[in-house]
């Protein structure tokens, strides 16, 4: 007889819904939405159709069900079962000889967890900082806006999203709410009914896009050029809030006489879109209030992604749309939901800085030339083998019979099959948790509803069989799951967070936004001049003339669920891109660089603006022939203040296809 039980999604999306699962004999069944009125708000009683299919992996074909060890070349597939002890007395005496032989920078712990709970990985955490081992950043997501959100406005939390109820205007900048953070699309669609403007700033036509008041289809890294455009416009007509400016910011005069410089019309060529609706867009952001700007990881991603976004938030600030509840800036709310545990954190004992930080967007060039070299990798919560730049080198560091590879997964992805260890881990069904949203200001409890599945364990889990074997104090290994109530909880667990009132509408007391100079690189603030020198020696002289954006779809969360649910393995080209090369939708295409060649089908379609291809993110090495994915397209470059990733730096050319060539 199937139960319905209540529990929460902590994948990696800003919803966070509540769900309501169906279990039978220990298994999951159904997974749908809690009813109105349970949880987190933000549900509103539906969810998205990659989550319902959720069993499909807890149950699956590729789940890992027990400890493996390699047997077989790595890559060949060849394991045999263990039992966890055999496995954590192998892990651990790895971990210990490579410390002693090599140092403890040897050991490169790569840990992510962007689809777990907000505890999942305490004691992982811990044990290699207790080790001293080498630590990896968390670079390769939201890193960089983080940084750009924090200097620009500091101590401020993010807007609310419900707060879109009061705004008239909602300007959504470098994100797709319709393949993440799905929930805001109903609130879009009310304020639209209500007489709203809702804009769009993307390359691609998206969902949201189509439905929007204005689109403008810009190109890739071009976005400091458009802000410090609409920022002119708006000095021009008179709308600039120097009222406010004046009373909560600073640098805001110096700010406007940089961006004196690009008006609508040299915007306009350089983002690749008329000066019109440039003029429109400033025009609404000057009168629409309130207004709401909702930016996303889109702007981030390429090597002056910081300078975009601190120049799209220095657009809200001198526009002084601040102050009500509609007006703001919704971006990650995970400064506003902290939980602490009642029975507390365990430490024993300061921990020791790690012995050196490494990048997580250069984990191909760190296995591969690291000094001291790197002898074990240990990777939890991520599948760094498709979702890292420079895929071909991440491979050839991989594939080294002298790397002891360690991966504690759900299902058996790419990198567990280039592992020499691999670890099964539960799934959020199976272990209690917290789930702390970073799209609304909510923190849910994460019950374990099913059973384990086969001999699953958690992170802490395993971090603290290991710690025991090393001898390596990091806490109690019989941590307790996360506390049944929460201090002005609602009757269902749920804590609401946001300061007394409207939630982060107005800057702290007494704060002030802080809009510093924005950086240009070369002859344009576009992220790349006509020759882009890359660090390993590149030169870009026009060979590859398209921007690759590899945006996140409606069938997977990164990676995560393609094992069953992939997004089309096709390269999408607008009609005119199409047509000067002389393709027709199709045909089988080469995409390639300097770093490698992709075959594919080819798509058209003119919801991809001109000079833009585009290849999902979220495949897996078998849905494409000769085992490489879009991010073997993508350099290693980084951003200069954080490091964060730079996807869409990537620059392809799509020919025909033909006899294979060697990357050009």
């Amino acid at each position: 007889m199937t139960e319905l039980r209540t529990t929460a999604c902590p994948l990696d999306c800003p919803d966070t819904c509540t769900l309501q699962v169906g279990v039978d004999g220990g298994r999951l069944v159904s997974v749908d939405a809690a009813p109105v009125g349970t949880g987190n708000p933000f549900t509103g009683g539906w969810i998205c159709a990659k989550v319902r299919r959720h069993a499909e992996r807890v149950h699956g074909p590729e789940r890992l069900l027990a400890p493996l060890v390699r047997t077989g070349p790595k890559g060949s597939d060849h394991f045999r079962e263990v039992g966890w002890d055999e496995a954590l007395d192998l892990v651990a005496e790895r971990i210990g000889t490579a410390m002693t032989e090599e140092g403890p920078a040897s050991v490169v712990p790569f840990l992510y967890n962007s689809s777990a709970g907000d505890r999942a990985d305490r004691l992982t955490t811990r044990l290699f900082r207790r080790l001293g081992t080498s630590e990896v950043a968390h670079t390769i997501c939201a890193a960089t806006a983080g940084a750009a959100w924090r200097t620009t406005f500091p101590g401020m939390l993010s807007a609310d999203p419900h707060d879109v109820d009061h705004s008239d205007l909602v300007v959504v900048w470098g994100a797709n709410p319709s393949a993440s953070n799905t929930h805001l699309i109903p609130l879009l669609t009310a304020a639209r009914r209500r007489g709203a403007a809702v804009v769009v700033v993307d390359p691609r036509r998206t969902p949201t896009a189509a439905r929007a008041d204005l689109h403008l289809p810009v190109l890739p890294g071009t976005d400091t050029a458009l802000a410090l455009a609409l920022a002119t416009e708006l000095d021009r007509l008179g709308l600039v809030d120097r009222a406010f400016c004046a009373a909560r910011s600073d640098g805001w005069e110096e700010h406007l006489a940089d961006a004196a410089d690009w008006d609508a019309e040299r915007a306009a060529s350089v983002c690749g879109v008329p000066a019109g609706p440039i003029r429109e867009l400033a025009r609404l952001v000057g009168t629409r209030r309130p207004g709401m700007l909702r930016v996303g990881w889109g702007l981030e991603r390429n090597r002056r992604g910081g300078d975009a976004i601190r120049a799209a938030l220095a657009l809200w600030v001198v526009a002084g749309q601040f102050g009500r509840p509609g007006a703001g800036v919704y971006a990650s709310t995970s400064g506003g939901n902290h939980v602490t545990d009642p029975d507390g954190d365990i430490e024993v004992g300061p921990l020791p800085a790690p012995a050196r930080v490494l990048n997580m967007n250069r984990i191909g060039r760190d296995l591969l030339g690291a000094d001291p070299v790197v002898r074990v990798l240990f990777v939890q919560g991520a599948n760094p083998a498709v979702m890292a730049p420079d895929q071909v080198r991440v491979l050839a560091g991989l594939a080294r019979e002298d790397l002891f590879t360690v991966v504690h997964e759900q299902v058996m992805t790419d990198t567990a099959r280039l592992a020499d260890v691999v670890l099964p881990a539960t799934t959020h069904f199976e272990a209690a948790d917290v789930a702390a949203s970073y799209g609304t200001f909510t923190v849910t409890p994460v019950p374990a509803v099913i059973d384990r599945v086969g001999a699953s364990r958690t992170n802490d889990e395993v971090a603290a069989g290991l710690a025991d074997r090393l001898g390596v104090a990091v806490g109690a290994p019989d941590l307790p799951g996360p506390p049944d109530r929460f201090t002005g909880s609602r009757p269902d667990g749920t804590v609401q967070f946001g300061p007394d009132g409207d939630p982060a509408t107005t800057l702290p007391r007494g704060g002030r936004a802080r809009l510093l100079p924005v950086m240009v690189d070369g002859r344009t603030p576009d992220g790349h001049t006509d020759e882009r020198h890359t660090d390993d020696g590149h030169t870009d002289d026009g060979r590859h003339p398209l921007t690759l954006l590899t945006p996140a779809t409606t069938r997977t969360i990164n990676s995560m669920f393609a094992e069953f649910d992939p997004p089309a393995a096709v390269v999408t080209l607008h009609p005119d891109d199409a047509a000067a090369r002389g393709l027709r939708d199709g045909d089988e295409v080469r995409v390639h660089n300097h770093l490698a060649e992709l075959r594919l089908p080819l798509r058209i379609d003119d919801a991809v603006r001109p000079g833009v291809a585009v290849i999902p993110k979220g495949l897996w090495r078998r849905h494409l022939p000769g085992g490489l994915t879009a991010n073997a397209l993508v350099p290693d470059d980084v951003e200069p203040t954080v490091g964060g990733a730079c996807f869409n730096d990537a620059r392809v050319q799509v020919s025909p296809g033909s006899a294979p060539r060697s990357p050009s």
